[in-house]
């Protein structure tokens, strides 16, 4: 009786304990189950910085633009067919106490330009930017030269920088007469830091009662996180998602010291970041590129290569000996081949990666313009998962 109830008590207790490495069992490969769907949720994005993917409203560069003259070029100015070169020379001369008629000036050290530079926000008189200047008469080069001082408008036509400087050039054009060599565009140039702000442009923050985010790619999720990324670093409820693109901030909710620091405190924030799919392609360089996140469904591709070659033989065709009447002609003699090669065939199953695609069309010898036919061709069958934008 006690041998039995020990081999009784024996087996209970094994039972109890081959259950118990039952139920962990369970446990653990719940949570490694949890924990892998946990990372590929987590797959598809990538924690970026507010500052990368969001400007601040009302925060931005303006354009300006001068019209100005380049001299000191070495022959290869504007010509006198470009009346305006003449006649702004002559203006510039004149303020200078020189008088001049523009029909008798001929220069060919001299080019009539624009000029363009981009203002920065937050700008003020001091700063030095740098300028870009083109040539807008028939001058050859730039090289060389020397940009007066010209003043730069804004939109609302008033002066907020002037430009003057050494030009600095990426290319260079020699020879003559039809035999030239060009690298680059002669007839561009820049003058690094060669325009001084002369007026404030400056943005007050301190007026900011509300401060607007603005999302550089429009999406609903992506603008939903921001705010929710904000209200979490403030513990409480300062920012709201008012639609794919706009998220306002309320500087008297956050309690920040000052505008700039409330500024700095959201674009150090992060969120989880899904980026469009999205292919863009350029049909007139062949040019492709496709996002990562680019998935095809199931599909077949199939591309053939029809080439036909057209020759030209020249055969002599001479007359009989002793004619008197005979002469040599020259008769051309077309043959015409049509050659088709093999079919290629592709076969992308579910969910196929962009690189899957790649390897595929390389594998088949399809050229950068067929594979903008053939993404064409997949966009409309349904089997590209992802907007295809053609430039």
């Amino acid at each position: 009786m006690g041998d039995w109830l020990l081999r009784r008590t024996g087996s209970v207790a094994r039972s109890v304990k081959s259950e118990r490495w039952s139920v962990r069992a369970v446990i653990l490969l719940t949570a490694l189950l949890l924990a892998g769907n946990a990372r590929a949720a987590d797959e598809p994005g990538r924690q970026v910085l507010l500052r990368d993917i969001t400007t601040i409203a009302g925060v931005r560069d303006n354009p300006l633009i001068g019209y100005g003259i380049v001299v000191g070029l070495r022959g290869t100015g504007d010509t006198q067919q470009t009346l305006f070169t003449t006649q702004t020379l002559a203006n510039v001369m004149q303020r200078m106490g020189v008088q001049i008629t523009p029909n008798t000036v001929r220069v060919a050290n001299v080019a009539a330009v624009f000029v363009t530079a981009s203002l920065p926000a937050f700008s003020r008189a001091g700063m030095k930017v740098d300028v870009t200047v083109s040539s807008i008469g028939d001058a050859k080069s730039l090289a060389g030269g020397v940009l007066l001082l010209t003043p730069l408008h804004a939109p609302d036509g008033e002066v907020y920088a002037a430009a003057q400087g050494p030009l600095t050039l990426g290319g260079y054009s020699a020879g003559s007469n039809g035999n030239t060599k060009e690298v680059n565009h002669s007839t561009v140039a820049r003058v690094p830091e060669g325009a001084t702000v002369e007026r404030d442009a400056a943005l007050d923050l301190g007026r900011f009662t509300t401060v607007s985010l603005m999302l550089r790619d429009p999406d609903f999720t992506a603008s939903k996180d921001v705010a929710a990324s904000i209200n979490h670093e403030f513990n409480k409820e300062v920012a709201t998602a008012i639609d794919s693109c706009r998220i306002d901030v309320s500087v008297s909710r956050a309690g920040a010291a000052s505008v700039t620091e409330l500024i700095s405190r959201m674009q150090n924030l992060s969120i989880s970041f899904h980026p469009p799919a999205k292919v863009v392609v350029n049909e007139r360089t062949g040019t492709i590129v496709m996002g990562g996140d680019v998935k095809l469904s199931a599909v077949s591709i199939l591309h053939g290569n029809l080439t036909i070659e057209v020759t030209t033989t020249l055969t002599v065709s001479q007359p009989p000996p002793l004619s008197k009447t005979g002469e040599t002609v020259v008769v051309p003699e077309k043959t015409v081949q049509a050659k088709e090669g093999p079919v290629g065939k592709i076969e992308l199953t579910e969910g196929a990666r962009v690189d899957e695609l790649i390897s595929g069309l390389r594998a088949i010898g399809a050229s950068a313009r067929d594979v903008v036919a053939i993404l064409q061709a997949i966009k409309a069958a349904g089997g590209l998962r992802a907007e295809l934008e053609v430039i």
